[in-house]
């Protein structure tokens, strides 16, 4: 066969086939475009999957008349002018044959108006003439593209578009990657002329939370750590979640380059193995990502689809994000948003920066000097002023623990020496109890704070820390203090109204307690009404009862209420609020450490000073002596 230079109607329905894959890729290309035009606002319309219609409205800054035939031929554009600009290039759109390629396979409309033009004009090509028809029309600052009936003219690609849902759902997730990546632009997406997704453009921080929260949903922004970090002109800034906010599918990763969506294999390896110790094989880490790079040490070009890039310092980009991702992992482990003194979220100061803990040295010092039987003493203070300014305070246990390996490595301690550790371990707590101003330790079992959330054992025990020591909380007493304290504390509990109010039969005692004791079930939420001499309706009841077997629950509530013949309203609720506390909490098998950082926080601010931190199935103190000492046996 000869070589023939391809009819340009040919070329350009086969250089469709690179942009315009489904209905989405048409999205992205004139999305993109509106991007580079400086729209604040995009409208994206689209009926039957984007098979009928694609239209995508912008108040960017608009076409020039004599330049809309011009912007439909192929390698036309406005981005790049010279091979310099081709190796610096910050628009998403330059090759200038996206609307060309578009307009190949369908019945294009542009419709555009500058600042500068009192008149809006309509440009209009139709497939295989590719002739451009110009004339007036009515149209705001800004531009339209209409594409109708996408490969109306070639059947063997239409034949292969997906269902009218699986066609949409990719242009949904398409607008959702733009939407991140765009927080200052508004974005509305119309299907079917039904409004589906609406992003407001976000100016402050909890703006930015709530479209994060819209696109990627609450439990990623619950479980997100906020990333920023530049070295050597890259920069890294975006959210990535911790391991407890891990998926089971790898469906809220987006990555951006320049601005640029990006599916790179070197970025998604480096955020791999940042989370290699911390997930397991079938969980997935979630993140939003930002990397801003000089365009002249990275290539777009690459990819047809641009989904790529090449990297001129693969190895240094690799390598920050991985060390990126790695220190935000390690240093986020134990971050609570909100402080609330030695509560869940406590994070103590900086010891690096704080007087007390210079003064806690010193105290320590002098804690040394006054016992008599403490082995290495000489040594000891002599290393004090150097090594202390070096550490944060360090607690009697892993004091005591140092000692130990220094000291008794080559010979068994004797028991005065250990004694002298057991003094120093009580005198060294009360000298920092002193200095931060707490209340003394009167007794080793006893528990001042639930202190800061650290680690899920077990899967039903946390692991807390204070300045005191260490404690152990029992999470499903936790669940049940959570409920129980908001049926005490909370004043009024609402009542939700049944859908369907419920009905039923009771014997003659039971309707006395539930007409005698109505007030008090009204302080829980509980609309309970006698109905003749047989029956009551439950009317409404309050949110923590929604999932209850009400049948069942409400006859068991008013005869535990008639057995127990409580005269003291106030003994009543306390009494009615530990039954229902029973009957409501729900213990689960498994907890994670945001869900026990959560109770916690919960039961805090419901209980506050009354939080029951002497009961011993709730809370237990550790400790670690008896173990350190059996390192010197």
């Amino acid at each position: 066969m000869t070589i023939k230079i391809l009819p340009a109607r040919l070329a350009n329905q086969i250089a469709a086939g690179e942009v315009v894959e489904r209905p989405a890729s048409v999205v992205k290309e004139l999305i993109e475009n509106s991007l580079d035009s400086g729209a604040s606002r995009i409208d994206i319309d689209i009926d039957k999957g984007g098979s009928k219609l694609i239209r995508v409205r912008d108040n960017g800054k608009g076409i020039a008349k004599d330049e809309l035939g011009l912007a439909l031929s192929r390698h036309a554009t406005s981005k790049i002018h010279c091979l310099d600009d081709l190796e610096t290039i910050m628009s998403l759109g330059f090759r200038g044959e996206a609307l060309a390629s578009i307009s190949s396979v369908s019945r294009l409309t542009i419709t555009s108006r500058p600042a500068a033009q009192e008149q809006a004009w309509s440009a209009y090509s139709e497939g295989r003439n590719m002739e451009v028809k110009l004339q007036p029309a009515a149209h705001p600052i800004g531009t339209t593209v209409e594409v109708l009936d996408l490969f109306f003219n070639t059947p063997a690609r239409r034949k292969f578009l997906r269902t009218e849902k699986t066609e949409f759902s990719h242009i949904e997730e398409l607008v959702r990657r733009i939407a991140l990546s765009r927080f200052d632009v508004s974005l509305n997406l119309k299907h079917n002329g039904k409004i589906v997704k609406q992003y407001r453009a976000s100016k402050t921080d909890k703006q930015t939370e709530q479209r994060l929260a819209s696109v990627c949903g609450s439990a990623f922004v619950r479980h997100m750590l906020k990333i920023e970090l530049e070295h050597n002109g890259l920069k890294l800034h975006g959210w990535i979640t911790t391991p407890q906010g891990a998926r089971q599918q790898g469906d809220l990763q987006y990555c951006y380059v320049n601005g640029r969506m990006m599916r790179d294999k070197l970025i998604n390896h480096a955020i791999r193995q940042s989370y290699e110790t911390s997930l397991e094989a079938n969980q997935f880490a979630a993140y939003v990502l930002f990397i801003e790079i000089d365009p002249q040490q990275v290539d777009v070009n690459v990819h047809p689809a641009k989904h790529e890039v090449r990297f001129h310092q693969a190895r240094l980009v690799h390598d920050f994000i991985y060390q990126a991702l790695s220190d935000a992992l390690v240093q986020g482990a134990y971050i609570e948003p909100i402080p609330l003194n030695e509560g869940a979220f406590h994070q103590d100061q900086c010891p690096m920066k704080s007087q007390s803990a210079s003064a806690a040295y010193e105290r320590e010092r002098q804690v040394i000097d006054s016992v008599p039987n403490y082995p290495g003493k000489e040594v000891k203070v002599q290393e004090t002023a150097q090594v202390r300014e070096q550490r944060d305070w360090v607690t009697p246990q892993s004091h005591t623990r140092e000692k130990i390996t220094e000291q008794y490595s080559s010979k068994k301690p004797r028991s005065n020496e250990i004694k002298a550790y057991q003094q120093l371990l009580t005198v060294t707590r009360e000298a920092k109890d002193d200095l931060e101003d707490t209340t003394e330790l009167t007794s080793p079992n006893q528990v001042l704070s639930i202190g800061k959330a650290m680690h899920v054992i077990h899967d039903q025990y946390l692991v807390t820390a204070d300045k005191l020591g260490t404690n152990i909380v029992n999470l499903a007493k936790a669940e049940w203090l959570r409920v129980r304290g908001q049926l005490l504390f909370e004043e009024g509990l609402k009542s939700q109204p049944l859908l369907v109010p419920l009905a039923m039969k009771l014997d003659n005692n039971l309707l006395k307690i539930a007409d005698d004791y109505k007030q008090l079930f009204t302080r829980f939420g509980l609309e309970i009404r006698t109905r003749g001499k047989e029956s009551i309706i439950v009317m409404g009841v309050p949110n923590l009862l929604r999932q209850q077997n009400l049948q069942q629950l409400i006859p068991d509530l008013l005869t535990f209420v008639g057995n127990h013949e409580v005269e003291s309203q106030s003994l009543n609720k306390k009494e009615l609020a530990d039954w229902l506390s029973f009957q409501i909490t729900r213990v689960k098998d498994t907890y994670t450490l945001s869900e026990a950082i959560q109770i916690l926080a919960d039961i805090e601010l419901t209980w506050k000073d009354s939080l029951p931190l002497d009961d011993r199935t709730f809370v237990k103190p550790v400790d670690f002596l008896p173990t350190i000492t059996t390192f010197t046996l």
